[in-house]
């Protein structure tokens, strides 16, 4: 047997292998893990030039599987202001004029993370044009769904007085004939967000195109400076591999780029984006997405689409109305229409993932998924926001994976509790945000943040999951904290195809760890949040080290 690389000992290691579930130490070499086993037995694999690390107690766990996020959107907007936790106008008009200050030169100053509460009234554009009026200036809501923007950025996008969009995206108007700065839905925003110069890296969940002209080497250069910024984030969070639930084959390039350059630091699953507009023979482009990309770092053979919006802004497709209101939200795509297209992906032997959050659009999905009868291709919904009860069954009967966001439930961790009166009556609500009910009907559970819409730390979403106080009246939907590694961990891998590769800890497998500041089966739940990352390791290279150990 080689002599180790890297040995990891005196750990509490949990392995996700059922077959040996606990160990004391790991060592690898050549990017795969060599022995999972006691400290002796394991150690007897160094050799002179073998690293050896002391875990001193603390938890090992297989490197963490982020099953929905958004690598390149959230490495782009580390550079803009943030507003998490920003409330009234007086502390907006704060953040936004320190922050033009700082970059007199951007041709749009754009903020992340705007609460739909920031100020006490619907924003609008003359409320951005009192923070400042003399810039473009646009704020994005939390879920990346909303975008609102002064009279200068709707003037310089050439939308203040409106534009023809398709069904679902909305430019909404005053009764004066010109918008109010309020966007909603990507087709909408994308002429706002063109003016920072990088519509490009929205391409792929904008429109599901390519960029035109294709960009040059120097381009490539900034996107790659920008992914590598998301990659080092993720990597100081444990994170080894992730499915990205935005792309095309610019996404997959810049990637494949990286790779050969030795900066690549975590597995990436990229999807190709079907849009309802889209004919189904533009699925020839995904099918050859995935021909091309299919390696250990950067694969594709998935298709993602949207069914719906968002609670907050009454996107999302429901089966009844909205509190207080007529609305029910409207599906993305003619029920048929959508059972055709799944049928056409399943041919193509390609997963399907679907952003479904109300719950008529997961009805919908489930009734496509249905029509395809491919449970072998472990199609998947995201978010899962609310379910109707007579829908529960059939997830497990079809296969079809939850991949559900520990940090999304109001009152769970930074989304305030009061969205739950807005958007679901109070008799639905043992229906929302369901993560037990929906295992215990046998759908397997993949856990992320949909990052940047969260805080992408996996221990912050552990606690989540962990802490999560029932809402009055209903039943308690936490699992176990077993099962919420799990789903964090091997889980996530199996739902992304990889359970060959990585997601557990056992010999020949890749060398993906995560070492936490602690042991994780010790720390009480409500303090796991701030246990931090010691060690990650992706591929057998250390991607993360906090201190040398």
């Amino acid at each position: 047997m080689p002599l180790a690389e890297i040995i990891i000992t005196n750990a509490k290691v949990l392995t996700m292998d059922e077959g040996n579930p606990r160990a004391e130490a790991v060592a690898i070499a050549a990017g795969r893990i060599l022995a999972v086993g006691g400290s002796a037995e394991v150690e007897a694999l160094a050799g002179p030039e073998t690293r050896m690390v002391d875990a001193g107690g603390r938890t090992l766990l297989p490197g963490f599987v982020e099953s929905h996020l958004h690598l390149v959107l959230g490495g782009n907007e580390l550079s803009q202001l943030q507003l998490g936790g920003v409330q009234g106008f007086d502390d907006l008009a704060r953040a936004f004029r320190a922050y033009a200050l700082e970059n007199p030169d951007l041709p749009l100053l754009m903020a992340q993370g705007a609460a739909y509460e920031i100020l006490e009234a619907p924003v609008t554009r003359a409320d951005l044009d009192r923070v400042l009026g003399d810039r473009p200036i646009a704020m994005m809501s939390p879920d990346h769904h909303t975008v609102w923007a002064n009279t200068a950025a709707l003037r310089a996008a050439g939308i203040l007085h409106g534009a023809a969009m398709p069904p679902g995206h909305v430019v909404v108007m005053a009764a004066d004939g010109t918008a109010t700065g309020e966007l909603l839905e990507f087709e909408a925003f994308s002429p706002v967000l063109a003016l920072t110069g990088d519509l490009h890296l929205q391409l792929g969940i904008a429109t599901g195109g390519e960029p035109e002209p294709w960009p040059d080497a120097g381009q490539r250069a900034k996107d790659k400076a920008k992914v590598a910024a998301g990659l080092q984030h993720c990597a100081a969070h444990g994170i080894t591999s992730m499915v990205n639930m935005d792309g095309n084959r610019y996404t997959c390039v810049l990637l494949k780029e990286m790779e050969a350059e030795g900066r690549l630091t975590a597995r990436v699953k990229v999807p190709f984006h079907f849009k309802p507009h889209m004919d189904l023979s533009e699925l020839d482009r995904a099918s050859a997405m995935a021909a091309e990309f299919r390696g250990d770092w950067v694969t594709s053979g998935f298709v993602k689409m949207f069914m719906d919006g968002v609670v907050d802004s009454r996107t999302a497709y429901m089966l009844q109305d909205y509190p207080g209101t007529t609305e029910w939200g409207a599906p993305l795509f003619e029920a048929e229409r959508f059972k055709a297209i799944c049928r056409e992906i399943s041919r193509r032997d390609l997963q399907i993932a679907v952003h479904a959050i109300g719950d008529g659009a997961v009805r919908q999905t489930i009734d496509g998924y249905e029509a395809a009868g491919r449970p072998d291709l472990r199609h998947r919904i995201e978010h899962i926001e609310l379910i109707d009860r007579a829908d529960l069954p059939r997830l497990g009967a079809l296969g079809i994976t939850a991949s559900v966001q520990p940090p999304h439930p109001p009152g769970a961790m930074d989304f305030p509790m009061s969205t739950m009166s807005h958007v679901f009556h109070r008799d639905r609500w043992r229906d929302a945000y369901l993560w037990m009910t929906l295992a215990d009907h046998g759908a397997p559970l993949a856990f992320a943040s949909d990052w940047p819409v969260t805080d992408v730390s996996v221990m912050r979403g552990i606690q989540a999951a962990l802490t999560r106080v029932p809402y009055e009246g209903c039943q308690d939907e936490r699992v176990g904290l077993m099962q919420v590694l799990r789903a964090y961990t091997a889980g996530g891998a199996w739902a992304a195809q990889m359970e060959g590769l990585t997601g557990v800890l056992r010999k020949g497998m890749a060398a993906d760890l995560v070492l936490i500041d602690g042991d994780i089966e010790a720390i009480p739940a409500e303090e796991i949040g701030r246990t931090g990352i010691a060690l990650t390791i992706a591929g057998g290279r250390v991607t993360h080290e906090a201190g040398r150990l």
